[in-house]
Formats: C-alpha cells, sequence, structure tokens
C-alpha cells in the first residue's frame, strides 16, 4: 500500500499535464522527429513526422523526458531537451530580419513620401511666387484704373464746364447777332428817314427855284 502511494507521487511529478495555451518551439539544432507516443520505436516505426527548426509547438503534457504536443492537426511526441520556451536564435533571427525589412521599406517610403512633399512644397512655392507676381500685377492694374477714372472725372468736369462757356458765348454770339440785327434795321430806317428828308428839302427847293424863274 505504501508502495502504491510512492509510486502514484513519482507519476504525479513525471507527467504534468499543462496548459493548451501553452507553447514551444523546435530548438535550432535538428530537425526532429514527432512520434505517436513516448518512446522510440523502429520496427514498427512510430514516426509521424520531422519538424524543422523554429516550428511552434503547443503544449499538451509532458512525461519521463518527453513532452506531449499538437502541431497543426497532428498530436505526438517529442524529447524535451530538443524544445525552448524561447524562440530559437534563428527563428528570432527572421524576424529580425522581416523587422528589419519592414523598416527599411517604411523608410524608403517615407523617403518617397519626403521627395514627393518636398517636390509640392518646391511647386507651392513657385505657385506662391506667380501668385504674389499677379496679386503685384493686379494692384498696379487696380492703382491704374483708379487713376484713369480720376483722370476720367476731371475730364468730364473740365467738358461739362466747357460745355457751359459753349452755351454762354453761344447766348452772347446770338445776342450779338440779334443786337446787329436791330442795329441794321435801325440804320436803315435811318437812312430811310435822311433819304425821304433830303427828297423832301430837294422838292421844296425844285419848286422855289421854279417860281423865282416865273
Amino acid at each position: 500500500m505504501e508502495f502504491n502511494k510512492y509510486l502514484l507521487l513519482s507519476f504525479l511529478l513525471t507527467s504534468t499535464l499543462v496548459n493548451a495555451e501553452s507553447f514551444v518551439y523546435v530548438t535550432d539544432t535538428v530537425d526532429l522527429p514527432l512520434r505517436s507516443e513516448n518512446k522510440i520505436r523502429n520496427n514498427p516505426s512510430n514516426l509521424l513526422r520531422n519538424l524543422p527548426s523554429g516550428t511552434k509547438l503547443e503544449i499538451l503534457a509532458t512525461e519521463n523526458g518527453w513532452t506531449k504536443v499538437r502541431f497543426e492537426k497532428t498530436t505526438g511526441w517529442m524529447i524535451s531537451r530538443y524544445l525552448t520556451s524561447n524562440p530559437p536564435a534563428k527563428l528570432q533571427l527572421n524576424k529580425l530580419k522581416q523587422v528589419d525589412n519592414t523598416k527599411t521599406l517604411i523608410i524608403t517610403q517615407q523617403k518617397e513620401m519626403n521627395k514627393k512633399l518636398a517636390k509640392q512644397l518646391q511647386d507651392l512655392k513657385i505657385n506662391n511666387t506667380k501668385l504674389l507676381t499677379e496679386i503685384g500685377k493686379s494692384k498696379a492694374e487696380k492703382t491704374h484704373i483708379k487713376k484713369t477714372y480720376q483722370e476720367a472725372l476731371k475730364l468730364e468736369h473740365t467738358n461739362e464746364k466747357l460745355k457751359t462757356k459753349v452755351l454762354q458765348l453761344q447766348a452772347k454770339i446770338q445776342l450779338l447777332q440779334n443786337n446787329n440785327t436791330t442795329d441794321a434795321e435801325a440804320s436803315s430806317r435811318n437812312w430811310f428817314i435822311v433819304g425821304a428828308i433830303v427828297l423832301f428839302f430837294g422838292f421844296i427847293t425844285g419848286v422855289i427855284l421854279s417860281r423865282r424863274k416865273n
């Protein structure tokens, strides 16, 4: 009975069930055989398959230096000393290479992006210079238009003054013409009266002279 207790205790110590969430990796020494039981059999062989270095395995149990594992849909046993809880150096190196390649790709993409941004910035500077030039031209044109408008207003004002003077001159000319016409009419009347008087005096003189002769 006592012997059975010690046997049971030894079995519990040598056979440990582990959480299904625990994983181990095949070391980077050699490809390891996955067997159907925790012993090596050759005739007939209990070899299920060989797993390469770095293969990730799910731990199911450990017993007598062997570890029961699951890989994909295959469950079997592997010698525990060829398993490691940490990814092997080869796998870590591959991951580092992948990370390095990813970083290199990101850096390359960032450089390309920086070039594009630099090109866009240069284009923006050129466009900004052109825009400033156009703004300067627009300001100059605006100033010219404003000056031209002011000069046009002055010319219009001067033109209005000239029109007023022209009207005044036309009125004066019309008045002078009217005065000249009046003076001419008056002069004609005066000459008519003078002529009539001369004729009258001539007639009287003739009458008197004729009487004297008689």
